[in-house]
Order: C-alpha cells, then sequence, then structure tokens
C-alpha cells in the first residue's frame, strides 16, 4: 500500500492510498472548518452547514444527491467535529469518480433553498432535542463547556436552540466564504484508486477555486469547573476530565497508553475494581481524546444514586493508585490493545481515508503505520506513570454530573482527594 499526496497551485491538497486486492473505495473531502472556528454568533453554523449540503445543488435536488450514489450500491454521508466538517462516500471501484464528482457538487454549488432551510432547521432542532433527552450524550457537552468556558472549543456542536432557530441563508453563505477556502480543504481517498486519475479529477472539479486568507481558531484554554444538574432519573450520570496533551504533544502516546490501561476495556483497572469487584456500575470507562493543541483525558460512568459517592471517590483513587503503581504487563497489554485497534481498524477504507485527511491535517504528512506503531512501542512503564501523577496532581479537571446527583462530592473535595 503506497500513500501518495499532491497540492494544486491554489493549496487544495490530495492524498489517496492504494489497497491492493479491493474493489471499493471511500473518498471524501475534510475541510478545517468544525465548531472551533465559528463565532459566538455562529455557534452550530458548522453542522446546519454539514445538513444543507445534501439537500441540493444548482444541477441536483436533494434526491438526485442520494439517488447518484445508492443507484451504485454506495452510500454518502457526512459529519461535524470540533475541528473538521467531513464529506465521504463509499463505492465500487469503477464509481470512484462519480462519487467525487457528487462531493465535489455538494460542496461548490449548494443553492440553500429556504425552504430546505426550514425543513433542516426543524431536524437538526429535533436532533438537539434528542441529545438534550440522552443523559450519556448531553454530559460530554456539559463536561466540554466547564473545561473550555467561554471558547468556541467548549460550545456544543449542535448549536443553541436560539442560534439554530435564527441561521439564514446568508449566514450559511458567510462560513462557506470564511472557511471553505481550497486550503482548508484535503481530498482523501483510499482503497480501489489511481492516484493520477484522481489527482486530474480534482483538478477539473477544484483548481479553479481561489486562495484566501486562512482562518485559524483561537487556542485553547483549559481552565476546568463544575456542572451539577439534579434530576430524577434512574441512574447518576458522572463525567471527568483532565487537560491532557494535544496531537503534537510528546506526550500524546504516553497519555493514551495511560487511558487504555486505567479504563479502555475489561482488564482496565477502573472495570475490574469498580465493576467486577465492587458491582458500582454497569458502564465505567477513560479515554484520552486530542485535538490540533489541547486534550483531555475523559473518565464517563453510571450508577445510582445513593453509590455516587463511593464510585466518584474510587475513580479518583484508582487513578492516583495507577500513577503510583502501573505495573509493565498492564502497560504492555495498553500498547497491544491500542496497536490491534489502530491496525485492524485500517483494514476498511473508510477508516484509511479518515486517517490519511487527519494525518495532512495535522501534520501535513502522512507518517507511516510503522512509525506510529514505534512510537506506541517506545512508551514505558515509567512514562505512563510520570504522565498519570501529573495528571492526578497537577492538571486541571472539570467535571459534570446528572440525574440523582446530590451526594456525589464537589470538585474541590475531589482535587483534595487527588493530593492527599
Amino acid at each position: 500500500m503506497t500513500v501518495q499526496t499532491a497540492t494544486l497551485p491554489n493549496g487544495f491538497r490530495i492524498v489517496t492510498e492504494h489497497m491492493p486486492g479491493l474493489e471499493s473505495a471511500a473518498i471524501g473531502i475534510w475541510v478545517t472548518a468544525g465548531g472551533r472556528h465559528e463565532r459566538p454568533e455562529q455557534n452550530g453554523i458548522a453542522h446546519f452547514l454539514e445538513h444543507m449540503a445534501f439537500k441540493g445543488t444548482e444541477t441536483r435536488s436533494a434526491l438526485q444527491i442520494a439517488e447518484a450514489i445508492e443507484d451504485v450500491g454506495g452510500y454518502i454521508n457526512a459529519y461535524t467535529s470540533r475541528e473538521v466538517t467531513a464529506y465521504y462516500a463509499r463505492v465500487l471501484r469503477n464509481d470512484v469518480g462519480l462519487a467525487l464528482d457528487v462531493v465535489a457538487d455538494i460542496l461548490r454549488n449548494p443553492v440553500f433553498d429556504p425552504k430546505e432551510i426550514e425543513v433542516e432547521r426543524h431536524v437538526i432542532l429535533q436532533e438537539i432535542g434528542q441529545a438534550a433527552d440522552t443523559p450519556d450524550d448531553i454530559i460530554f457537552d456539559w463536561l466540554q463547556e466547564k473545561a473550555y468556558p467561554d471558547q468556541p472549543i467548549g460550545r456544543t456542536i449542535l448549536g443553541e436552540t436560539d442560534r439554530v432557530s435564527g441561521f439564514s441563508k446568508e449566514d450559511l453563505a458567510t462560513f462557506v466564504s470564511e472557511h471553505y477556502g481550497p486550503d482548508q480543504m484535503i481530498l482523501s481517498a483510499a482503497g480501489a484508486v489511481d492516484h493520477d486519475d484522481i489527482v486530474k479529477q480534482a483538478e477539473a472539479l477544484f483548481g479553479d477555486m481561489v486562495s484566501r486568507p486562512f482562518l485559524t481558531a483561537d487556542a485553547a484554554r483549559f481552565h476546568g469547573g463544575e456542572s451539577r444538574k439534579v434530576k430524577d432519573l434512574e441512574q447518576a450520570h458522572l463525567a471527568l476530565a483532565f487537560e491532557s496533551p494535544g496531537y503534537r504533544d510528546p506526550n500524546f502516546y504516553a497519555a493514551q497508553v495511560y487511558s487504555v490501561a486505567l479504563g479502555g476495556g475489561m482488564s482496565s483497572r477502573l472495570f475490574q475494581e469498580i465493576r467486577e469487584k465492587r458491582g458500582l456500575c454497569y458502564t465505567i470507562f477513560a479515554q484520552t481524546g486530542a485535538y490540533s493543541d489541547t486534550g483531555m483525558t475523559t473518565i464517563y460512568a453510571g450508577t445510582s444514586g445513593e453509590e455516587i459517592k463511593d464510585l466518584t471517590n474510587l475513580t479518583i483513587d484508582e487513578m492516583k493508585r495507577a500513577a503510583d503503581d502501573m505495573s509493565p504487563a498492564e502497560v504492555a497489554r495498553a500498547r497491544a490493545q491500542m496497536k490491534a485497534g489502530l491496525l485492524m481498524g485500517l483494514e476498511s477504507p473508510s477508516s484509511r481515508t479518515e486517517r490519511l485527511a487527519r494525518m495532512i491535517q495535522i501534520w501535513g504528512e502522512v507518517p507511516s503505520l510503522e512509525d506510529t506503531v514505534s512510537r506506541i512501542d517506545s512508551v514505558t512503564t515509567g512514562d505512563v506513570r510520570a504522565f498519570g501523577e501529573n495528571l492526578v496532581h497537577k492538571a486541571p479537571a472539570a467535571m459534570a454530573l446528572y440525574g440523582p446527583v446530590g451526594a456525589a462530592p464537589d470538585l474541590t473535595a475531589l482535587s483534595q482527594r487527588r493530593v492527599a
């Protein structure tokens, strides 16, 4: 498998990876325009724009967009995150050109029909309502807001109801003009693809776009804080976050290994101690997520209102213990889980396409898988303990609680327990 890259004169980037033996391909455009690129009055518009991309272009109706891909057995979709918006399709080998043409069409020629805007506005408001009614979804929005208060990266991706209710065609067009330049786009493709053919088609579809100033996001500042919403639910939901390294930080892989060993699987410390030995919860996990300039190690659990205090205190105790006595065997197991997850996931062209685009966005190049595996293998037990020590004793923290959580200790009490 060979990764190849190209850049058009206007700054539009292309990355492909041919995967021998496959008859299908994934192809898409990753735009460096997500939730953290919005101004306060724009909160939610990146996601709204993603929805509107499929609602009709100058040459295709919404139905024709769907039919163009589904008539050949493929699928097309999109998502919005805090740092990117992605538009992608999965098709068979002979339909790669069609898929790229459709994706280019929805990006370059949306009509933003006012009637369709109203329809999709209603859909998104329903999505916001559904998220609000899902405790183990909404709690992470509250956690993000407390971790990064009064910053674009801390705001919900879906946006608030009052904002979404007021977006107009002009608002959508403004966001496109500000953030959808060729310099902010990455065309990524993997599977049964030919690099030269894709570059040639990309030149025809995107080569006339005019380069424009790149509007960067404000630097993230993790502050921390507590959100507690008492409600009569069956479960008490707890989410904790601690400031962790961004993608480019040398400690990125140590943070990943620590969170896997702490709460990444059935053999992890949190799962064994809190669920298996004590039966305090059904779900508990830890994970480390990263952005370009910051990151969060997050712990989530759901329990009863009577046991939320014990669970929360035990979680802090397990974090401290992991920093003190994490064993080489646990580190080796966590490294193996990470490598297996990476390599198994990349057997799919869709996953390959995602990785290619993200690596170009973060590094400007695609590190080899061998290099990534080597970086994981280089994490030592000492590295993991040192990261855990810093996380427990120094990293700022955020906490979100939802449900019958009146008995849960507050963030001040947990901070005192961290250093005790």
